[in-house]
């Protein structure tokens, strides 16, 4: 659903932003520290519950204030718009507003607010620990099969409670053994749902790379955490013994990582870094596509797109995400480096920020 309000309070450097953005291209031009991004750590934070700058929620509620607030008001195709806010306070709780009423959990906003992120911190999906991808994965899961979230938490919670198990060691193997079947049913849940996930993936991201750049060729290929050749009740029965003996689950799909390979073998170290991020931006689009094409409008949000891209790849990444027909918030500190040729019927909005301020630059399509 795209926001067509938004307000923002006590986020950083943003005391009180409220505007009505585009349901197609938002861009926000600001110098570094003005607020810009501030903007889309707030509408990722409606979504997600948290920043994708700072895992500290002190660290962007702003000094001096107990909270930090964003509202935002979400289209609908009928009906009028769904109000929906999330009040973060500084000794840690959160409040989440659905339509006025309290809501159980983070997650219905994000089922009702799905947002993709590109920014150059995005580089961590292919340099960063495998918990990174199983991250992207398990976000596709999440909106791609509604019975994951469920299995995935019984799962979580039975992989914690084995290993305090094994952590506090004399533990025998029949024991162990008894305690396994909720893990390894779950996990088996879990694993299912998340390679049927990345085999539907695969040909989007494979054909939005190639509209990016004919000059790559890159392989995704899903490592479930245990031997392929074998179920998680067999990987998890053969490895007790090691498990009692290290302390913790050494095997199963806490272990899931998505691969990035080329013919010379991994992307990280075969690849430049634009190529890299032309990589990890066909990775986010293709998930925002493939979301797409399940019926579920999302929001785009693309902070500092000029970092890593000349101007033709630039050029490449807009049309995509123009194409998807989704809402997309782009940022960057120079007005000549998003100055593309949208089409002529795209509603682009374009504001300044300065020192925490919004003004609203043009508002309407794009001139011809």
């Amino acid at each position: 659903m795209p926001l067509v309000r938004l307000d923002i309070s006590h986020v950083r450097n943003l005391s009180s932003v409220r505007f009505e953005p585009s349901p197609q291209v938002n861009v926000i031009v600001g110098k570094n520290g003005s607020g810009k991004t501030s903007v889309l750590e707030a509408i990722h934070l409606l979504s997600f519950g948290r920043s994708f700058r700072s895992h500290k929620h002190k660290t962007y509620i702003q000094h001096e204030t107990d909270h930090c607030l964003v509202f935002a008001q979400l289209d609908q195709p009928q009906g009028s718009p769904i109000p929906v806010g999330l009040q973060r306070h500084r000794d840690g709780q959160i409040d989440v507003r659905i339509q006025g009423q309290r809501a159980q959990s983070v997650i219905e906003l994000a089922e009702r607010l799905p947002v993709q992120l590109i920014n150059p911190d995005a580089f961590r999906l292919l340099e960063g620990s495998p918990s990174i991808r199983r991250q992207f994965i398990d976000w596709g899961a999440f909106h791609f099969d509604k019975d994951f979230i469920q299995a995935w938490r019984g799962w979580q919670k039975a992989l914690k409670q084995r290993n305090t198990l094994l952590r506090r060691g004399k533990i025998s193997n029949s024991l162990l053994a008894a305690f396994d079947q909720e893990l390894i049913r779950l996990g088996e849940q879990v694993n299912v749902s998340r390679k049927a996930y990345v085999e539907k993936l695969i040909p989007h991201f494979v054909k939005v790379l190639s509209s990016l750049t004919s000059e790559l060729s890159v392989d995704l290929h899903f490592f479930q955490g245990w031997d392929s050749q074998k179920s998680l009740q067999m990987a998890v029965e053969a490895g007790r013994d090691r498990d009692i003996e290290l302390g913790y689950t050494h095997t199963g799909p806490q272990r899931a990582d998505l691969r990035v390979k080329t013919a010379t073998g991994d992307a990280l170290d075969s690849l430049s870094r634009g190529q890299l991020k032309l990589v990890v931006s066909a990775l986010k689009i293709a998930q925002g596509q493939l979301l797409i094409d399940m019926g579920r409008p999302l929001v785009f949000l693309v902070d500092d797109l000029p970092a890593e891209l000349d101007a033709n790849h630039r050029q490449k990444l807009c049309q995509l995400l123009e194409s998807l027909n989704s809402q997309i918030f782009i940022t960057s500190v120079e007005p000549d480096t998003t100055d593309f040729t949208w089409a002529d019927t795209t509603d682009v909005r374009q504001f300044s920020m300065i020192n925490g301020e919004m003004s609203l630059l043009n508002n309407g399509f794009q001139e011809s």
